[in-house]
């Protein structure tokens, strides 16, 4: 055998992170005036780009009603909130750099709660618009008349009165969640 060694695959193979795919996903509290709500969520993608993170698709924050509320401790009172502004953001990230940028979004005072998850590959590739969702998924309602008969059959598209021109009947149990 020679004394000489191999050389290593690849040039700095130690000395550089590989870059992880995240998501960011995060509800603004609803007491942030709506004019100001992307004002708050530039702010936190500027805490990304500030923590090495490049984005590279988001979901601008839009409000909607929770289903079910959320207590938050503010100002030395408990407080329950019944809505909020959801939206998320995707970067790329070196992991060492998670920790400090988990400390600064819990110093963000307009979050309600947020949530980063590693993406995997199809994940990363297929994002899942929330909000369009939502706006699609129609609701049968089914009003009944002061006898307790079903007087009439209505859809309504979730969260606004609207077209129901392609119903979509709703299940319990069809898996599908809005959240």
């Amino acid at each position: 055998m020679s004394d000489t060694t191999m050389p290593a695959t690849g040039a700095n193979a130690g000395d550089e992170q590989e870059l992880v795919s995240y998501e960011l996903a995060f509800h603004i509290l609803p007491t942030v005036a709506e004019g100001e709500v992307m004002g708050v969520f530039d702010v936190l993608k500027n805490k990304l780009t500030k923590q090495g993170g490049h984005a590279f698709a988001e979901e601008a924050p839009k409000r909607f009603d929770l289903a079910y509320e959320i207590v938050k401790h503010l100002e030395g009172k408990n407080r329950k909130f019944g809505s909020a502004y959801f939206g998320w953001v995707r970067f790329h990230a070196e992991s060492g750099s998670l920790p400090a940028l988990e400390e600064e979004l819990r110093e963000t005072k307009e979050l309600l709660r947020f949530m980063l998850i590693k993406l995997t590959k199809a994940e990363e590739q297929n994002p899942f618009r929330f909000h369009d969702s939502i706006v699609s998924k129609k609701v049968r309602v089914i009003e009944e008349d002061a006898s307790g008969a079903e007087a009439e059959e209505k859809e309504k598209e979730a969260g606004e009165e609207g077209d129901a021109s392609e119903p979509e009947e709703a299940t319990a149990d069809n898996g599908s969640s809005a959240e």
